[in-house]
């Protein structure tokens, strides 16, 4: 009786300290995400005329962020699209003064998606904050995703919000 007692108080603490994981849409891109907190978009347009959503929102010590890129032309070629992915975080990574990066990581899918392409890298900014990154696209879109904190990521929680990514139809 005593442990069942101070394993439901456990679970019902557990639960009351767990944070919301919601889906979210991308603002009005027709893409969506799930994040832990809810973030507030900008929409402007990059040097080709694509369009181009950015939010960000923080949960604890963590900033989570999402940049959405309706590109302008689509591109057939998920290795041509996958460059153009590339090119896009390497400016990010230069907007967002990154001093550290361990190097992209290729071959992702999203949900093993076959129509989808992504990368994963570890970034540290000029204030040594820690910085974790997957990007993915399906030709139509990119979709960057960010977590960063002063402290250690929580990786469990990271990974799952990178993965969240939804293409419009997804």
């Amino acid at each position: 009786m005593k442990s069942t007692l101070l394993l439901a108080t456990f679970f019902v603490s557990t639960l009351l300290s767990a944070q919301s994981f919601k889906k979210y849409p991308v603002s009005n891109s027709g893409c969506f995400m799930y994040s832990y907190c809810e973030p507030k978009y900008d929409i402007d347009y990059s040097e080709d005329s694509s369009k181009v959503y950015t939010g960000e929102c923080k949960s604890g010590d963590v900033t989570y962020g999402v940049i959405c890129i309706k590109l302008l032309r689509s591109v057939d070629d998920l290795n041509t699209a996958e460059d153009l992915m590339i090119s896009y975080v390497d400016y990010l990574k230069e907007s967002f003064e990154i001093k550290k990066a361990a190097g992209y990581g290729k071959g992702h899918r999203l949900n093993n998606n076959e129509a989808t392409r992504g990368i994963l890298d570890y970034w540290e900014d000029k204030d040594k904050d820690k910085w974790k990154i997957k990007s993915w696209t399906d030709g139509n879109f990119i979709g960057f995703m960010y977590a960063y904190s002063a402290k250690e990521l929580p990786e469990q929680k990271v990974n799952v919000f990178l993965d969240s990514f939804r293409f419009p139809g997804m």
